[in-house]
């Protein structure tokens, strides 16, 4: 299950998307991928960091779905290019494609918050309807997050002290279900609790964690995310 936060885009407002990788063979087919969806138009295409940046400048597209390790350095470009990027237009979603679970990647692309921002393997590139489905909503401010990478994050914390060790053993697991994207209902049926207490629980994670009194809809994926970026 891909952990998704935010509203779907009405599929009759088109999307316009650039996508950036330096594999020829990856860029066509996720190209191949989007134009074949009635509401995304792929306006251009990327194979480095300055290809990226001079592109998305000049296109002006809703959304840019890029790999990771670009021209030059083939190292972090596509996340750096992201950041460069989003400073000027705020509003531009961002789909990481990866083929790394390594948490460092995803914290450094997260750290800002995660408003309009996805993380996926590279896996879902073979799953057209993941990869759409996480364009669409981040064009309107959602995140998705694939749940490897969270699992990941979560084990790495627990490996060494930091934030989790104020938590509960019970809030520790909710917390982990609530990593898979599992609802309420969903996470008391699993650990065979009530509703209610897996609200207080959560409740009592958002106030060990720091969240204080956040509205917006990013604080449940905060909870899982936000302390993890401390180690950096």
């Amino acid at each position: 299950m891909i952990m998704t936060v935010g509203k779907h885009y009405p599929a009759c407002v088109h999307t316009r998307v650039v996508v950036a990788d330096d594999n020829v063979i990856v860029r066509e087919g996720v190209r191949a991928l989007l134009a074949d969806e009635d509401d995304v138009d792929v306006v251009g295409s990327a194979s480095s960091y300055a290809e990226v940046v001079d592109v998305v400048g000049r296109e002006r597209p809703n959304v840019l779905v890029t790999d990771i390790r670009m021209p030059p350095t083939m190292t972090d470009e596509g996340i750096r290019a992201a950041r460069v990027l989003r400073r000027d237009d705020p509003d531009l979603g961002v789909v990481v494609l990866s083929q790394h679970d390594e948490p460092a990647y995803a914290l450094t692309l997260l750290e800002d918050g995660v408003r309009g921002l996805a993380y996926l393997l590279k896996d879902r590139v073979s799953e057209p309807d993941q990869i759409a489905a996480a364009v669409r909503s981040v064009r309107t401010g959602g995140s998705v997050i694939d749940p490897r990478i969270v699992e990941a994050m979560v084990t790495a914390q627990t490996r060494r002290a930091g934030p989790l060790q104020v938590l509960t053993a019970r809030e520790r697991e909710v917390l982990g279900e609530m990593a898979t994207g599992a609802t309420n209902t969903a996470i008391a049926e699993r650990l065979y609790i009530t509703v209610r207490a897996v609200e207080r629980h959560i409740n009592s994670i958002f106030s060990k964690l720091g969240l204080g009194e956040e509205t917006d809809y990013h604080r449940r994926v905060r909870a899982v995310l936000v302390y993890l970026s401390e180690q950096h």
